[in-house]
């Protein structure tokens, strides 16, 4: 298992980012994190090591150069900034399908929180190069009017206790058009910080990339 320090060109900017390489991976995941986070979300680390456990890529990059993240500490005037977030991404999946590693491999879309919203407008803008979305804990009703676009297999990962976002996602859901279903995690809260409520999420975001990615890949 291979680590490196990145730097993601995207959208006319150079995000720092963190990709690790398994041997012949099956395929490669980039992270989205949510408002207020970065690439070293200790739950969105967590989620990313099962994934290379089974054989994934992983691609967990900051989302806001260093000079937002500081303003937005302050104001939080970019964590809700969906176009923003979604230019990033998409500019993302761009560099994946360039860089040697990752090049050719199908390509999954991890979101948490407002993350989640990116990850769902940037797998409707670029139905080719997304094969796959997991949303945990997520906001996909920030995704609007590009839900029923999103043709890539979705996971809607919700606590069962969040039930202002188990709601938001069982609404958003209706909306989508392609393959998608919701996971509630009993008892579990926003952060999914409940004993054993994490491996949950990050075992049933790893069986839906297997299943679905390794689909997109033979099909």
């Amino acid at each position: 298992m291979a680590g490196y320090g990145v730097a993601v060109e995207t959208a006319g900017v150079s995000l720092e980012g963190d990709l690790v390489l398994p041997p012949d991976p099956v395929g490669v995941v980039a992270f989205a994190h949510g408002s207020g986070s970065s690439r070293r979300s200790p739950r969105n680390r967590r989620v990313a090591s099962v994934l290379e456990g089974r054989g994934f890529a992983t691609l967990l990059f900051d989302l806001l150069t260093t000079g937002e993240e500081e303003i937005d500490r302050v104001t939080a005037q970019h964590r809700f900034d969906i176009g923003l977030l979604t230019r990033r991404l998409s500019g993302a999946l761009l560099w994946i399908t360039a860089y040697r590693g990752t090049r050719g491999l199908p390509v999954g879309l991890f979101g948490a929180s407002t993350g989640a919203a990116a990850a769902l407008r940037s797998a409707a803008d670029l139905p080719e190069s997304v094969g796959s979305v997991v949303s945990r804990g997520g906001r996909p009703d920030l995704a609007g009017a590009a839900l029923p676009r999103v043709r890539a297999p979705v996971l809607l990962v919700v606590g069962g206790a969040d039930r202002r976002v188990l709601a938001l996602n069982e609404t958003a859901a209706q909306r989508l058009a392609g393959e998608h279903r919701v996971h509630v995690v009993p008892g579990a809260t926003h952060l999914f910080e409940e004993p054993g409520a994490l491996d949950e999420v990050s075992e049933a975001t790893a069986d839906w990339f297997s299943r679905t990615l390794g689909t997109r890949q033979s099909a």
